[in-house]
């Protein structure tokens, strides 16, 4: 699907489809954006081609599990961006791997399936933003995308609030998969959001073409994305160590309760311990043993055994291990 949105000075917006490209490269004072979702590699590599983009950026559009990065060409600028199809309040997620080749009067973005943050925009004010610059529709598209992963980093906010309580409550190996599910989870976030603060970051840094920092108005918006990729980043990273907090407090209260079986088991063997030592004394079959005849050596072992179980009784309770 080839969408086009067309801005002409002092006329109405033009949406529609790859008719309005003629009308763009008439008008010099126009901006385009077309958007191509879901087209054949085949059909993107030649409509690219067309606009004489160069093969390497068109290569690196279709390398598959490309990194996020941003590079400039001569004639144009690209990105590639992680956006976003979905997500929930259990962290799982789909990415959506979004391109943009941005020009002074041009962008062309390009991803496989459903883009939220671009239909989004595409229904709302994109006229307004590519009437300014094209660069200010994809640094929108990023913002929006990035809001979208904000939204549900604070929904598992709550949810990790709960399961906090859940496992301080009544911990059970259930809860914590879910710890450890959610912990890689995060770590795979926190890497894509690395990638795109360092975007922004050298977006800040480096003076591009066609992301003039120049212009007090791109400095704003490039600015307004990368402080929320910092603090998705910032939030991923305390959400992973609170995660990490979890498991270990859950494995140490663990510990902390086999300690204590192993203590009471300790003490109960302690005690039977000298008791069956005697007892395997007199339960020796030899034919001269003194005490065996006699008359009151039963009752005195059997009394000696009860002192000492009742003695070393005391004494552990005295020691407080039971």
């Amino acid at each position: 699907m080839i969408r086009t949105l067309l801005v002409v000075p002092g006329e109405a917006e033009l949406r529609g489809g790859e008719e309005l490209i003629a009308r763009w490269r008439e008008r010099p004072d126009s901006h385009l954006w077309i958007d191509l979702q879901g087209e054949s590699l085949a059909d993107e590599r030649a409509f690219l081609e067309g606009f004489g983009f160069h093969p390497l950026a068109i290569d690196d559009v279709h390398r598959e599990r490309h990194p996020p990065k941003i590079e400039e060409f001569e004639d144009n600028t690209l990105i590639l961006y992680r956006g976003i199809s979905s997500f929930d309040a259990e962290l799982r997620y789909e990415p959506q791997r979004i391109a943009f080749l941005l020009g002074e009067r041009l962008l062309i973005s390009l991803h496989p399936g459903l883009a939220l943050s671009i239909d989004r925009l595409m229904s709302q004010d994109a006229g307004a933003l590519l009437a300014r610059s094209p660069a200010f529709v994809a640094l929108r598209v990023m913002y929006a995308s990035a809001g979208y992963y904000l939204d549900g980093l604070l929904a598992f906010e709550t949810e990790l609030s709960d399961l906090e309580d859940a496992l301080v409550e009544n911990g059970n190996d259930e809860l914590m998969r879910r710890l450890i599910g959610y912990r890689s989870r995060l770590v795979k976030m926190r890497r894509l959001y690395n990638y795109h603060l360092g975007i922004t970051q050298e977006i800040t840094a480096y003076d591009y073409a066609h992301l003039p920092r120049g212009n007090e108005e791109t400095l704003h918006a490039i600015n307004d994305v990368h402080e929320r990729f910092e603090r998705l980043h910032s939030l991923t990273q305390m959400y992973y160590d609170i995660c990490g907090d979890l498991i270990d407090g859950h494995l140490s209260l663990s510990s902390h309760r086999l300690n204590e079986t192993m203590r009471v088991l300790t003490v109960i063997t302690a005690i039977f311990v000298p008791l069956t030592f005697i007892a395997g004394i007199y339960g020796m079959n030899f034919s001269h043993m003194p005490e065996l005849d006699y008359r009151y050596g039963y009752f005195i072992v059997m009394g000696a055994m009860l002192t000492i179980g009742v003695g070393l009784l005391w004494w552990f309770r005295r020691v407080k291990w039971l």
